[in-house]
């Protein structure tokens, strides 16, 4: 009985605010966050002294003053520079992206800050100088993830400042190379790195022994992603990295017996092997079946050694690879890898005529690849050929699909089952949890009510991309009646009016940045995308440009067509517009 008339005089210490405060430390979706900042002033106040992590999609959606006013407590940030189109040399290399302004922010206001992700950014060497002054020993993770504009000689400097980075991340990252000094400087003075990723870069001054020093300092380094490097030559390593899981990388030049001598670590259970070929194929055998992860982007396997090897990686969760897995290749990995999770299938060689006869992805597969791998999440895949009837079993059997992409290519002239109207719409009725789609097809490929069904049964798709679909500007109307969670909007090739393009983006609610490539141009053109004018909204058009790029071998001369970029902005319009974008705002066009 004393116990009890105790416990209501405990209680009344605790406040609402309190409690605020606790509760809040547990919300860590940025939807759900953003939603509970809305309430009230108290609840704005809680969010913003609470919040460790932001991800800014277009670091152009806000200034980092800005930021600092209402996050002053951020221990990771994430910024997006450029859209993502610029990797496909779709957007001028001068369009923006520029770090510097918010590396200065960073510098002196955020002094809990210790994780840094920097995509499609340009980054210089004296960005990187004051960063590595600023943060020094409290920085634990930096990636510059598809940036360029900088040299080693900035890392040479995050390297000297930054000694306890745990990842290093830089994949993908146009870097001037001038030495090799900076890895030097990580073996020799880091002892808390875990993760290290150069792949896909053009950093080939990398010494071995470098590398063996990095693997006997750092005893909890788990993941290494390196440049072209002799895998024969990574012995000495392998052998000191004990606690490594993940390897990619490396290449084989020598003579396949050799590498009989290779032993990779115990732990490895994520692997990427540049130029494998099937001669070399048989190291990764002996502990094939521990292999969570395989990324055969740039081996050089057929038909035959994707499937002589999928059938032994039955733990397989992730698989990235080329559309030379073919058909049979996909029923494979139906049968043998029930755990998969994540597939990605790349456009190989076909369009230069090069792939084995075999190496095609259609129907077929995904039909066997539905009914055989029932916890995938992930699909994304380059196709042939495609029906109704795939699309419809990946609705009926993949449950927990929360991102699809579908590429059809141009290769098959005959596809005897589009338009697609009926197949995408199973598919977007049978997955619920889809959260990103992309659909990138041909002229005929979905009709105007096709187009519908996506903005009828898509609730809950945040991106979407969108290529080559509809037929009229009253298809594009009809699915803006959709989509009532859609942020972000991607599309190319599409047949609308830029008028249909401003009322649609006026009538998707949740719309925060829409992107479109090739469209119908009319005469008041410019004048019907102000349509969608309103405050905090800046829209960008990007004109037409001749640009080289390599087809079969030769250099051709295409034309990219005018884009059209919108997005919403509390910066207002941005100050370091290029020659080539013309930003639009309506005093601008009255006063002309």
């Amino acid at each position: 009985m004393e116990e009890n008339n105790r416990r209501p005089k405990i209680m009344s210490n605790v406040t609402i605010d309190d409690v605020l405060d606790l509760v809040m430390l547990y919300v860590h979706d940025p939807k759900d966050r953003d939603t509970a900042s809305l309430v009230c002033r108290r609840w704005y106040e809680v969010d913003a002294a609470t919040r460790e992590h932001i991800t800014m999609a277009l670091c152009y959606t806000s200034t980092p003053d800005r930021l600092r006013r209402r996050f002053s407590h951020l221990k990771s940030l994430k910024l997006k520079g450029k859209p993502r189109a610029a990797m496909f040399n779709l957007i001028p290399e001068d369009w923006g992206g520029y770090v510097t302004p918010w590396v200065n922010e960073i510098s002196v206001s955020f002094k809990r800050l210790k994780s840094l992700h920097f995509r499609r950014m340009i980054v210089s060497d004296s960005d990187l100088n004051v960063l590595a002054r600023a943060r020094e020993d409290e920085l634990e993770v930096l990636k510059l993830d598809k940036c360029s504009g900088f040299s080693t000689d900035g890392l040479l400097s995050v390297a000297r400042s930054c000694r306890k980075l745990k990842t290093l991340f830089l994949e993908e990252t146009s870097i001037v190379e001038n030495d090799g000094d900076w890895l030097h400087e990580i073996a020799l003075h880091n002892k808390a790195l875990e993760t290290l990723n150069f792949y896909m870069t053009d950093l080939i001054k990398v010494n071995v022994e470098d590398l063996e020093l990095i693997a006997r300092n750092c005893r909890s380094l788990v993941s290494l992603k390196i440049s072209d490097c002799e895998i024969l030559d990574l012995v000495g390593f392998f052998r000191a990295a004990a606690a490594l899981e993940e390897f990619c990388g490396g290449s084989f030049n020598m003579q396949p017996e050799r590498y009989s001598a290779v032993t990779f670590p115990p732990k490895i259970c994520r692997l990427g092997l540049t130029y494998m070929s099937k001669n070399e194929m048989p190291i990764v055998f002996p502990f094939a079946s521990n292999l969570k992860k395989l990324d055969l982007l740039y081996a050089l396997l057929d038909t035959e050694d994707h499937c002589l090897l999928i059938q032994r990686c039955p733990n397989l969760e992730v698989l990235e690879t080329r559309n030379v897995i073919g058909d049979r290749g996909l029923e494979v990995l139906a049968r043998s890898c029930k755990k998969l999770k994540r597939l990605r299938i790349e456009r190989g060689a076909d369009e230069q005529g090069m792939e084995d006869e075999e190496g095609v992805v259609s129907q077929r597969g995904l039909i066997a690849l539905a009914q055989g791998c029932l916890e995938l999440e992930y699909v994304a895949v380059y196709v042939s050929d495609i029906t109704n009837a795939s699309l419809e079993y990946i609705g009926n059997y993949l449950k927990n699909l929360c991102d699809f992409r579908l590429v059809l290519l141009d290769r098959e002239e005959r596809i005897t089952d589009l338009p697609l109207d009926n197949g995408v719409r199973a598919l977007l009725r049978g997955c619920e949890k889809l959260r990103r789609f992309a659909l990138y097809l041909r002229p005929g490929g979905l009709t105007d009510v096709g187009l519908g069904y996506i903005g009828r049964y898509s609730d809950n798709v945040r991106w979407m991309l969108l290529g080559y679909v509809g037929e009229s500007d009253e298809g594009l109307l009809e699915f803006s009646r959709g989509c009532p969670s859609l942020q972000k909007l991607e599309m190319r090739g599409c047949c609308f009016s830029e008028r249909a393009l401003a009322a649609a983006a006026l009538q998707l609610a949740s719309l925060r940045y829409l992107w479109v490539q090739g469209y119908r141009v009319t005469s008041a053109g410019t004048r019907d995308l102000l349509v969608m004018a309103r405050p905090f909204w800046n829209i960008e058009l990007i004109p037409s440009r001749n640009v080289i790029v390599e087809q079969v071998g030769e250099p051709v001369m295409v034309e990219h067509p005018a884009h059209i970029l919108a997005y919403y902005s509390l910066a207002g319009q941005r100050r370091d517009f290029p020659p080539s974008v013309i930003p639009l705002d309506t005093e601008s066009l009255l006063t002309s």
